[in-house]
């Protein structure tokens, strides 16, 4: 078991941490000590994570397309731990396709969670955070299709783009209230959604494994991991940054 305590009294939100890679930065940041709310478009399944995590975790229902469904999140965060220290907007969502073959109205779809979900919560978190004492941070998930494509993602390439430009104006806007904002951008991870998507594509799984260094898919903790080092107080001085978990298959 970890004796690592360097989030101990810190609350933080991770949106869209049911499962897979959102699960795992749950997961861990309440490992190390951290009040963890976890909020998802499925409640129960959120419930049940803050549950399995223990701690003083919190389980939450959130769609982060809705603003008001945010800015409750938000409000129950601060009634139950008093402030927020910490927010990982993780929740995303795609469909894999020739940009030429998908419908408009999948567009929009990728384009309210993605994006208009982390400029939700962002824009409520900071709110609260810029009235309180002390160092708070948001971490933004975005992906390696934002920095160098990924073809079948155009839509969500274009979002995940948005991300991290929209994450460097935001630590620009925001450190005049000790807020730091960074992005990490995983690259092909081994998550319920990678699954769904190599179900209609068999080789795909192989390909990518040829393609990266490390020779294998991230696992959530690996992204996990890289989330906990930007919630660290150690790194309150980084911001504006964006960090590849790819395993060497992006190298910028």
């Amino acid at each position: 078991m970890s004796t690592d305590t360097t989030l101990s009294g810190q609350t933080c939100i991770v949106t869209g941490a049911a499962q897979g890679i959102g699960k795992a930065i749950a997961t861990t940041l309440a490992a190390r000590g951290a009040n963890v709310v976890v909020a998802d478009l499925n409640g129960d399944a959120a419930a049940a994570t803050a549950a399995e995590i223990g701690g003083n975790s919190l389980g939450v229902t959130v769609d982060v397309t809705d603003r008001a469904q945010v800015d409750a999140m938000v409000a129950t965060t601060v009634e139950t731990y008093g402030r927020i220290d910490v927010l990982v907007n993780n929740a995303g969502w795609d469909k894999v396709s020739p940009f030429l073959d998908l419908d408009p109205a999948v567009w929009k779809r990728i384009i309210d969670i993605n994006l208009v979900g982390t400029l939700n919560c962002a824009h409520a978190v900071a709110l609260q955070m810029k009235e309180q004492d002390g160092h708070s941070t948001i971490i933004n998930i975005g992906s390696d299709a934002a920095r160098v494509g990924s073809s079948g993602e155009a839509v969500y390439s274009a979002c995940k783009g948005g991300v991290v430009a929209f994450t460097k104006t935001l630590a620009r806007e925001l450190a005049r209230y000790g807020v730091t904002a960074n992005a990490v951008c995983p690259g092909p991870a081994d998550t319920p959604l990678f699954a769904q998507i190599s179900e209609e594509n068999p080789k795909l799984r192989t390909a990518l494994e040829k393609s990266i260094p490390l020779r294998r898919l991230a696992q959530p903790e690996d992204l996990a991991n890289a989330v906990a080092f930007f919630a660290s107080p150690d790194t309150s001085y980084v911001t504006g940054q964006t960090f590849s978990v790819s395993g060497g298959l992006t190298m910028i």
